[in-house]
């Protein structure tokens, strides 16, 4: 079979679909599960029905409104397991971007559109190196220049990379 560039929109719903269910590494649970408070059905659990649709399938009409009740009691629970989880995972990030930086150690200073360094499309995103002179709490460093001139400003550690001689 010969895969054509031109039928892309065929292939969207499939993506979008295998998008939402698929496991984040950030919040350990799909998005899918986030939204509607349980794991999606397939189709081909529809045609070859699996455990979980048999169970269904057995239920009364009450039993399954108390336990789907249940079950969307249960969501709000599950979404702040995935906010403290996404905040636990977004400390540990930090914690190793911050533990390799360390007063002493050579970055460079992201050039913003905004500055004066920069002077268009062409020109480069980093200027340096330059030193760290202190690591602040919240991610700021205080940088040096290499003749040991202390910069007057505060730099966010989203703006600087390492420098590897």
């Amino acid at each position: 079979m010969v895969e054509n560039h031109k039928k892309w929109h065929e292939k969207l719903p499939f993506t979008i679909l295998g998008y939402r269910t698929t496991v984040r590494a950030s919040t350990r649970a799909t998005p899918y599960m986030l939204v509607y408070g349980t794991e999606v059905v397939i189709p081909a659990e529809v045609e070859i029905p699996s455990l979980r649709i048999i169970q269904k399938a057995e239920l009364s009409d009450t039993e399954w409104i108390r336990s789907r009740y249940e079950k969307l009691a249960l969501i709000n629970g599950k979404r702040i397991n995935t906010v403290c989880h996404g905040q636990l995972y977004h400390n540990r990030m930090s914690r190793a971007f911050n533990k390799r930086v360390k007063p002493g150690q050579l970055v460079l200073k992201k050039i913003f559109l905004h500055q004066d360094e920069a002077n268009g499309k062409i020109s480069p995103n980093w200027q340096g190196p330059y030193m760290v002179h202190r690591v602040l709490t919240g991610g700021a460093f205080i940088l040096a220049e290499m003749d040991g001139e202390i910069w007057p400003k505060l730099i966010n550690s989203d703006a600087v990379k390492r420098y590897y001689a």
